[in-house]
């Protein structure tokens, strides 16, 4: 199964559109791109897999996998990239500047009630990353 995040790079963070299996389903922030330094950059445009994970602090998100020289990248809610995130992805609801959006929550509780039933079956989700064309 297909999930493409399609990016916009800028001087304060990253912006993004999140599609599965060709429809959109949220918005997206992240850090700026630093050459994948840890806890600083967005990670590097590439093709990863998506797994479902529980933490203390998160409860159930997802974390994406097999980042070089990166773990622990996870898909989490923040409204904030440079002040929320290190190195995550968050779904926000509309964005509202560079690496910055709203209504974070209610994207990732979008993202997660598409995603995990089909998780869960089984399936094999794999994210692409690139830039976006428009």
């Amino acid at each position: 199964m297909k999930l493409v995040l399609e990016r916009q790079y800028h001087v304060s963070g990253t912006n993004g559109t999140l599609y599965f299996e060709d429809k959109e389903i949220c918005k997206t922030i992240e850090l700026a791109w630093k050459n994948n330094q840890r806890r600083i950059s967005c990670i590097p445009e590439g093709l990863y897999r998506v797994k479902k994970r529980f933490s203390p602090k998160f409860k159930w998100h997802l974390e994406v996998r097999n980042v070089k020289n990166r773990d622990l990248i996870l898909f989490h809610p923040a409204n904030n990239a440079l002040k929320e995130l290190n190195g995550c992805i968050a779904p926000v609801s509309e964005l509202t500047g560079e690496g910055k959006g709203i209504r974070s929550r209610i994207a990732f509780e979008r993202l997660k009630n598409i995603l995990f039933p089909y998780l869960e079956k089984g399936f094999v989700i794999n994210l692409t990353i690139k830039k976006s064309t428009t």
